[in-house]
C-alpha cells in the first residue's frame, strides 16, 4: 500500500514538473499615464486628454539561467518617442549580474551591475494574466512609491519586466500603486531560445551603475529634476 502511494505521488510530481514552463518568450504591453508622469509640468497645456496614455510593447525572452527584456521591434513611426524610456536588460541568474542599455539625453549608454534585490511581500490576492494564475506581491520602493507585481508559479524562472526578479515565478503583471505605469503580459510562448540570445552586445565604453551615477551627479546634481530622475532610472526600474 505504501509503495502504491509513493508511486502515485511521484507520478503527480512528474506531471506538475512537466507542466511548469522553464523557457520561452513573453510579450508585454506597457501603459504610461503621461499626465501622472509629468504632473508637475502643467502637462495639459501641451498634451490632449485623449493622448495621455502612451503604449509601448516589449519582449521578455528567458530560460532557467538568463533573461533578456527589450523593446519590441516595429516599423511603425512612433509619436512622442521621447516621453517614455525603453530599456534593454540582460539578467544572468548564475553570475548574479545584469547588463543594461539605456538611452539618456539621446545617447545609448551601456552599464553593468549586480542583480537588483528587492524585499517582496507575497499576498493571498490572485488573478489571471494571459491565461496563467498569478499571485500578487508588493515592494515598497521608497517612502512614496509602492510597486505591485503579479507572478505565476507555473513559469519557473525568477524574472520579469525591466530588471525585476526575486519572486518564486515569472512576473506577468507590474504596476505602480497609482497606476501611472502598468505592464501586462499579452502572450506567453513556450520555446527554447538560442544560447546567443543572452549575450550582450560589445561596447567600448561600459559603465558600472555607480560610475554613471557619480558622473551624472557631477554634471547635473544641482538641477531640480535630478533627484527624481536618478530615482526613476536607477532606484526602481
Amino acid at each position: 500500500m505504501m509503495t502504491k502511494t509513493w508511486m502515485i505521488l511521484f507520478f503527480l510530481f512528474s506531471v506538475i514538473s512537466e507542466a511548469q514552463i522553464r523557457s520561452g518568450k513573453i510579450t508585454f504591453e506597457r501603459k504610461t499615464n503621461l499626465y501622472k508622469k509629468f504632473k508637475g509640468d502643467d502637462v495639459s497645456r501641451w498634451l490632449k486628454e485623449e493622448d495621455k496614455i502612451k503604449i509601448d510593447f516589449f519582449e521578455l525572452t528567458f530560460n532557467d539561467t538568463c533573461s533578456l527584456f527589450k523593446p519590441q521591434e516595429s516599423e511603425l513611426r512612433e509619436t512622442m518617442e521621447w516621453a517614455t524610456a525603453k530599456n534593454t536588460v540582460y539578467q544572468n541568474f548564475n553570475t548574479g549580474t545584469r547588463y543594461l542599455i539605456k538611452n539618456l539625453w539621446g545617447e545609448e549608454l551601456h552599464l553593468t551591475d549586480s542583480l537588483f534585490k528587492r524585499e517582496w511581500k507575497i499576498t493571498q490576492s490572485s488573478r489571471k494574466i494571459a491565461g496563467y494564475n498569478c499571485r500578487k506581491a508588493i515592494w515598497q520602493a521608497n517612502d512614496t512609491t509602492r510597486i505591485y507585481a503579479w507572478f505565476s508559479y507555473d513559469i519557473v524562472p525568477s524574472t520579469g519586466p525591466e530588471s525585476f526578479n526575486g519572486l518564486p515565478g515569472t512576473i506577468l503583471g507590474l504596476a505602480t500603486e497609482d497606476g501611472g505605469i502598468i505592464y501586462f503580459a499579452k502572450k506567453v510562448e513556450i520555446l527554447q531560445p538560442p544560447a546567443n540570445t543572452f549575450i550582450p552586445p560589445k561596447k567600448k565604453k561600459i559603465y558600472t551603475v555607480t560610475e554613471l551615477k557619480a558622473e551624472m551627479t557631477k554634471r547635473y546634481g544641482k538641477e531640480k529634476w535630478f533627484k527624481g530622475m536618478i530615482q526613476t532610472h536607477f532606484g526602481i526600474w
